[in-house]
Protein backbone atom coordinates (compact mmCIF):
# COMPACT_ATOMS: atom_id res chain seq x y z
CA UNK A 1 0.00 0.00 0.00
CA UNK A 2 1.19 3.37 -1.01
CA UNK A 3 1.09 6.20 1.46
CA UNK A 4 -0.46 9.06 0.61
CA UNK A 5 1.00 12.26 2.27
CA UNK A 6 -2.09 14.43 3.76
CA UNK A 7 -2.06 17.86 4.70
CA UNK A 8 -2.87 18.25 8.05
CA UNK A 9 -2.20 21.95 8.39
CA UNK A 10 -4.83 24.18 8.04
CA UNK A 11 -4.34 27.60 5.41
CA UNK A 12 -4.91 30.91 6.96
CA UNK A 13 -8.00 31.13 4.81
CA UNK A 14 -9.57 27.77 5.50
CA UNK A 15 -9.15 28.45 9.09
CA UNK A 16 -10.99 31.81 9.31
CA UNK A 17 -13.55 30.29 6.86
CA UNK A 18 -14.15 27.75 9.58
CA UNK A 19 -14.05 30.44 12.62
CA UNK A 20 -16.15 32.85 11.05
CA UNK A 21 -18.75 30.13 9.92
CA UNK A 22 -18.96 31.02 6.07
CA UNK A 23 -20.58 28.93 3.84
CA UNK A 24 -18.57 28.56 0.68
CA UNK A 25 -21.41 28.31 -1.64
CA UNK A 26 -22.76 32.02 -0.02
CA UNK A 27 -18.84 33.40 -0.91
CA UNK A 28 -19.89 32.54 -4.36
CA UNK A 29 -22.91 33.70 -4.69
CA UNK A 30 -21.39 37.24 -2.95
CA UNK A 31 -18.92 37.32 -5.49
CA UNK A 32 -21.34 37.37 -8.26
CA UNK A 33 -23.76 39.89 -6.93
CA UNK A 34 -20.50 42.03 -6.22
CA UNK A 35 -18.67 41.39 -9.54
CA UNK A 36 -21.45 41.24 -12.19
CA UNK A 37 -22.07 44.25 -14.80
CA UNK A 38 -23.96 46.73 -14.28
CA UNK A 39 -25.63 49.43 -16.89
CA UNK A 40 -23.04 52.23 -15.01
CA UNK A 41 -19.99 49.65 -15.69
CA UNK A 42 -21.44 49.27 -19.49
CA UNK A 43 -21.45 53.05 -19.75
CA UNK A 44 -17.94 53.63 -18.15
CA UNK A 45 -16.50 51.34 -20.67
CA UNK A 46 -18.43 53.12 -23.54
CA UNK A 47 -17.40 56.67 -22.84
CA UNK A 48 -13.25 55.59 -22.48
CA UNK A 49 -13.88 53.73 -25.87
CA UNK A 50 -15.60 56.63 -27.68
CA UNK A 51 -12.58 59.01 -26.09
CA UNK A 52 -10.37 56.56 -27.44
CA UNK A 53 -11.54 56.93 -30.82
CA UNK A 54 -11.81 60.85 -31.36
CA UNK A 55 -8.70 60.71 -30.63
CA UNK A 56 -6.65 64.04 -30.05
CA UNK A 57 -9.85 65.74 -31.31
CA UNK A 58 -10.63 68.42 -28.24
CA UNK A 59 -13.98 67.54 -26.44
CA UNK A 60 -15.34 69.28 -23.53
CA UNK A 61 -16.58 65.95 -21.71
CA UNK A 62 -14.80 65.65 -18.21
CA UNK A 63 -12.59 62.12 -18.22
CA UNK A 64 -14.20 59.09 -16.81
CA UNK A 65 -12.24 58.12 -13.84
CA UNK A 66 -14.32 55.34 -12.14
CA UNK A 67 -13.08 51.86 -12.86
CA UNK A 68 -15.91 49.37 -13.76
CA UNK A 69 -16.29 45.93 -12.25
CA UNK A 70 -14.41 42.96 -13.33
CA UNK A 71 -17.25 40.95 -14.74
CA UNK A 72 -15.38 38.30 -13.72
CA UNK A 73 -16.65 36.35 -10.34
CA UNK A 74 -14.80 33.93 -8.06
CA UNK A 75 -15.22 30.33 -9.67
CA UNK A 76 -14.95 27.46 -7.51
CA UNK A 77 -11.80 26.33 -8.67
CA UNK A 78 -10.14 29.60 -7.25
CA UNK A 79 -12.76 28.81 -4.14
CA UNK A 80 -11.03 25.28 -3.47
CA UNK A 81 -7.43 26.50 -4.34
CA UNK A 82 -7.78 28.99 -1.86
CA UNK A 83 -9.07 26.41 0.54
CA UNK A 84 -6.14 24.50 0.30
CA UNK A 85 -3.39 26.44 0.00
CA UNK A 86 -3.10 26.56 -4.50
CA UNK A 87 -1.88 29.53 -6.19
CA UNK A 88 -4.10 32.03 -6.67
CA UNK A 89 -3.70 35.80 -8.59
CA UNK A 90 -3.49 38.92 -7.11
CA UNK A 91 -7.22 40.14 -8.06
CA UNK A 92 -8.60 36.43 -7.57
CA UNK A 93 -7.59 37.03 -3.70
CA UNK A 94 -8.74 40.84 -4.22
CA UNK A 95 -12.93 39.07 -5.11
CA UNK A 96 -12.32 36.95 -2.33
CA UNK A 97 -11.81 39.28 0.00
CA UNK A 98 -14.38 41.49 -0.75
CA UNK A 99 -16.90 39.12 -1.09
CA UNK A 100 -15.88 37.56 2.37
CA UNK A 101 -15.98 41.63 3.76
CA UNK A 102 -19.71 41.88 1.98
CA UNK A 103 -20.86 38.58 3.81
CA UNK A 104 -18.68 40.01 7.29
CA UNK A 105 -20.93 42.90 6.81
CA UNK A 106 -23.93 41.19 6.58
CA UNK A 107 -23.34 39.66 9.73
CA UNK A 108 -22.19 43.14 11.35
CA UNK A 109 -18.74 41.84 12.27
CA UNK A 110 -15.57 43.65 11.61
CA UNK A 111 -14.00 43.63 7.93
CA UNK A 112 -11.01 41.87 7.21
CA UNK A 113 -7.54 42.64 4.89
CA UNK A 114 -5.91 40.88 2.26
CA UNK A 115 -2.81 40.16 4.50
CA UNK A 116 -5.47 38.65 7.08
CA UNK A 117 -6.58 35.69 4.71
CA UNK A 118 -3.14 35.21 2.93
Amino acid sequence: MAKTKENKTETKFAGFIASKKLDARRILNASRKIEANRPEDRLIRLKKRLAKSAGDAPTTEVKETRKPRSGRPITGRALEAALSGGKLSGPTKTRLVRAINHLLEQKKQEQVGLRDLF
